[in-house]
């Protein structure tokens, strides 16, 4: 079941995930997000298994900020579920762009983000090649003004 919930109810997964090297504090998290933000978690048997969370970046595009899965779910379909909760709320209240960064060293994220129609945007490098950020960009509505070039 994915729901929308308080920031605190995602706080709780997001420190428990060990991905997560740095763990932001829950202050600084509020501070980011906004007034515009979504918080999805995804949940079976009273256990929270995984969260998105999300803000506007602008009225136009909503930034997929942090997400997880908890190593027990992971494979399950619990990412996916999440990624198309979220682009399917980010439609609705008519957002046209999401975007999105993994770094190298997530792989699965990498493949569900290219298996889902996202295309990558920009890198920002990092020293060690594991670390460098991949941006990614997807339009979840059509753009009349940018049709197919015609050949």
């Amino acid at each position: 079941m994915i729901e929308e919930v308080d920031i605190e109810r995602v706080y709780a997964l997001y420190e428990a995930l060990p991905e997560f090297a740095r763990v932001e504090p829950l202050h600084s998290l509020r501070e980011r997000l906004g007034e515009r933000y979504l918080a999805l978690i995804y949940s079976h048997g009273g256990q929270d298994l995984g969260f998105k969370l999300g803000y506007a970046q602008n009225p136009e595009t909503f930034y997929s900020w942090l997400g997880g899965v908890s190593p027990a779910a992971r494979g399950r379909g619990v990412a996916q579920a999440l990624l198309e909760a979220q682009e399917g709320w980010a439609r609705e209240r008519g957002f046209r762009t999401l975007r999105v960064k993994s770094m190298n060293r997530f792989p699965a994220m990498l493949r569900l983000l290219i298996r889902n129609g996202y295309l990558v945007d920009g890198l920002t490098p990092a020293e060690d090649p594991l670390w460098t950020k991949i941006h990614f960009v997807k339009m979840l509505a059509d753009d009349p003004a940018k049709e197919a070039p015609h050949e």
